[in-house]
């Protein structure tokens, strides 16, 4: 039986396209993916995102676990609500996981995981706990929902809706967290575009959600996700990274700190590994489109180099196809390389992504 999230029977009132998404029962679209894709772009869209899971962790010594467990450097995190994105790693350097992490106190920090490696990711946390901070407690957060409100006017809609929270997070930058009531609002998202990512009780998700509509929120699902991170360069957990690649080679390495007085696990493996291949951005130049594990070609010097696409599809702001793709370091921005697209080579140039932030072009 699939999982649901406390949005599904609100879901299936709207009329949404349900899909299995890794044993979740979610919304794939409410009537045209393309028209949710453009909302959130000029206007502003909310996705159901509480298939993700909360997990807060309490104790003494929870920095200094956290400093062991992830990759990037939790001392950045200094003033509470803060958030830092890393990745979790086995010993050898793999990526068990994407998240983010928020400072709340000396306690209590709160990390989101992703909802296809939650249960994975909660048992490698509980054991590194039984293993060196016993004193801890890691508590999964079920009880709580996530609604994302995306787009250049989502903001403002979200102030309409939960009272007192304008004064409260009007001034909150990129990556900042507060709490209004019983609404945890971070100023982060997974579109390019700017917004909130609102964690809140389960039982409060189903009225919040109606509130937004009514004041214009359009629902927007899966297939628009997908399309709006695509475009903002922000990698999919599955596609773009996993435990066979390690963040060097999946471009994160802006997330990993080697260079503070610390260990963390997969620290000494990626000190020993020599980097071979990066992740680029595509766009196609011929008629296609780009989908994932297509073959990247390039030729150069009578060598021939191929990589991969990891993530690709038509973008509908650009309208374009464009990809991530994992190449060989000697592939670099401004080169053409040929795309393999059933048995015919088809040119697409390399280039440096994000492709669309804040409802720009930048390429």
């Amino acid at each position: 039986m699939l999982k649901t999230t406390p949005l599904n029977q609100t879901h299936r009132d709207m009329n949404a396209k349900m899909v299995d998404f890794g044993g979740w029962d979610m919304p794939l679209h409410y009537g045209s993916q393309l028209d949710e894709h453009h909302k959130v772009r000029q206007d502003a869209g909310m996705f159901d995102v509480s298939h993700m899971l909360p997990v807060d962790i309490k104790g003494n010594h929870v920095r200094d676990f956290l400093r062991r467990l992830v990759a990037n450097n939790v001392d950045k995190l200094t003033v509470p609500g803060k958030a830092l994105y890393s990745c979790m790693l086995t010993p050898q350097g793999g990526i068990i996981d994407d998240l983010i992490i928020y400072f709340l106190s000396e306690t209590w920090f709160r990390i989101v995981v992703n909802a296809g490696t939650a249960d994975k990711d909660v048992a490698w946390i509980q054991k590194q706990r039984d293993d060196y901070a016993t004193d801890l407690e890691i508590i999964p957060r079920r009880d709580l929902a996530m609604i994302a409100v995306q787009g250049p006017n989502a903001r403002e809609k979200v102030w309409q809706v939960i009272a007192g929270s304008q004064v409260a997070t009007e001034t909150l930058k990129q990556f900042q967290s507060v709490e209004v009531g019983s609404y945890f609002i971070a100023r982060t998202g997974y579109t390019g575009e700017d917004g909130f990512e609102i964690i809140l009780p389960a039982a409060e998700a189903p009225k919040f959600w109606q509130a937004l509509h009514a004041v214009g929120v359009a629902p927007a699902g899966l297939g628009a996700r997908d399309t709006l991170r695509l475009e903002a360069g922000m990698n999919l957990y599955g596609q773009d990274m996993d435990e066979t690649k390690h963040p060097m080679e999946s471009g994160l390495a802006w997330t990993v700190d080697l260079k503070a007085d610390r260990d963390f696990i997969g620290k000494q493996a990626l000190s020993d590994t020599p980097i071979t291949h990066h992740l680029v951005g595509l766009a196609l130049l011929d008629r296609g489109v780009l989908r994932s594990h297509q073959q990247v070609v390039m030729r150069r010097d009578d060598v021939e180099h191929q990589g991969e696409i990891t993530s690709g599809g038509f973008s509908p702001t650009m309208n374009q196809s464009i990809a991530l793709a994992r190449v060989p370091i000697a592939v670099s921005v401004g080169d053409e390389v040929d795309v393999v697209v059933r048995d015919k080579k088809l040119r697409a140039k390399v280039v440096k992504y994000p492709f669309v932030r804040n409802g720009k072009v930048l390429i």
